[in-house]
């Protein structure tokens, strides 16, 4: 929709700011709910995302399932000496959805409910209001434009990450290839192929999607303190197709690139009165993992049942992620961190250990306690403990920089 100006007087009950994976979700659910809402997306140009992939598990058929490209029942895991662990996760799939057919889709639903609405402008404040909070915006054709809502959800990035002890990033390439045989199993995703050369510090593992016999979604990741270039990203990628999984002559279709930042700071979920922060510039992105797009949607899907209930109670914004969660994880990115733990063997030896559907839930932040301690037992103990003693005594750091998810 077009903004006018008599839209400039609207008081919303939600406005979402930025068009990402964290803002068409709530914008989606919030419809869904019958919330009043506007959807400020950036217009065309740089500050508009290219097309992304974002990718989760879930048990049964979730929302939006008409975005969803591809899933798989079976997911494989393979050790830097190719052994291998595979297994059916049931009653969970792995799903992979395009940001443009999900936009699309969130879009479609947004213009057919009358309280809700797509802009495309620039927000560059958002604040506190009588109204309960504004976002002052510029509009594409250079109009300043204010909205009101009750609540503000803000999605943009943030510009640094927030007072931590371990800043990891996970940043990766991936090709989307086409090869002039069958290659792949459509049945069966590689989550982690440590088959590749490790960097001196961190780890570094393939990932393929695979859409038909001879397409996939082949990404070369690592998880270490810094990105590489372009250049060395596509070195690596090429010697993971032709040397480690022998695709023969292949067509490099499209590629993505993206960097997550693997954290334990702490990102504040309220940022004013009536401003809340959302997606993984509010602490969505599981620290451990890099997942963002399952922990959004639970998010999402809260915020709306709490705003649909009683739209005039205090509100607190749900956490994407359990304390007893983000405590594991902040050991866990130390211990990787400090090199006390070997990356490829503790996730090799996990996944060997503990069966897929558990393990799968424990990194969504679902398993129970007594299932995280079973998993505990079965990770390096002594420099695991070792890592959780020092934790309390480390100050935080400000340094880095956060950039939206792409998994």
């Amino acid at each position: 929709m077009s903004p006018s100006p008599a839209g400039q007087d609207r008081v919303d009950d939600a406005v979402v700011v930025g068009g990402g994976a964290a803002g068409l979700c709530l914008a989606d659910r919030l419809t869904g709910a019958g919330v009043g809402v506007t959807l400020v997306e950036a217009p065309d140009g740089p500050l508009r995302p290219a097309e992304r992939t974002w990718c989760y598990w879930e048990a049964g058929s979730g929302a939006r399932e008409e975005a969803v490209v591809a899933s798989w029942r079976r997911l494989r895991v393979r050790g830097p000496d190719g052994r291998t662990v595979e297994s059916d996760p049931a009653p969970l799939r792995y799903r992979m959805v395009r940001s443009g057919a999900f936009e699309q889709a969130v879009h479609a639903r947004l213009r057919a409910s009358p309280g809700a609405r797509v802009l495309r402008a620039t927000a560059h404040e958002v604040r506190d209001a009588p109204c309960g909070a504004e976002v002052r915006c510029t509009t594409a054709d250079g109009r300043p434009l204010t909205l009101r809502g009750r609540r503000v959800f803000d999605s943009r990035p943030v510009p640094s990450a927030p007072p931590h002890r371990t800043l990891l990033l996970q940043h990766f390439r991936g090709w989307f290839v086409r090869t002039a045989a069958p290659a792949f199993d459509p049945g069966v995703a590689d989550l982690m192929d440590f088959r590749v050369p490790q960097p001196r510090h961190g780890l570094a593992f393939g990932y393929v999607l695979p859409l038909a016999a001879d397409r996939a979604l082949v990404e070369y990741t690592e998880f270490s303190r810094s990105p590489l270039t372009t250049a060395a990203y596509e070195q690596a990628l090429r010697h993971y197709c032709a040397d480690v999984l022998r695709l023969g002559p292949l067509t490099v279709e499209s590629a993505e690139q993206g960097v997550i930042p693997m954290t334990d700071a702490r990102f504040p979920g309220r940022t004013g009165s009536a401003v809340f922060r959302i997606g993984a510039a509010g602490g969505a992105t599981r620290p451990a993992t890099g997942y963002t797009f399952a922990a959004v949607r639970r998010q999402s899907g809260a915020i709306a049942t709490a705003l649909s209930r009683d739209r005039d109670r205090p509100f607190v914004l749900p956490a994407p992620h359990g304390r007893r969660a983000l405590a594991m994880d902040a050991v866990l990115l130390r211990a990787l961190d400090t090199g006390r733990v070997d990356g490829p063997r503790f996730f090799t030896d996990l996944f060997h250990r503990v069966p897929m559907e558990r393990m799968l839930r424990f990194l969504d932040g679902g398993s129970t306690p007594w299932e995280e301690f079973g998993i505990g037992l079965r990770t390096p103990v002594g420099p695991m403990l070792r890592t959780a003693a020092e934790l309390p005594f480390l100050a935080r750091r400000t340094a880095g920089r956060s950039e939206e998810s792409l998994r």
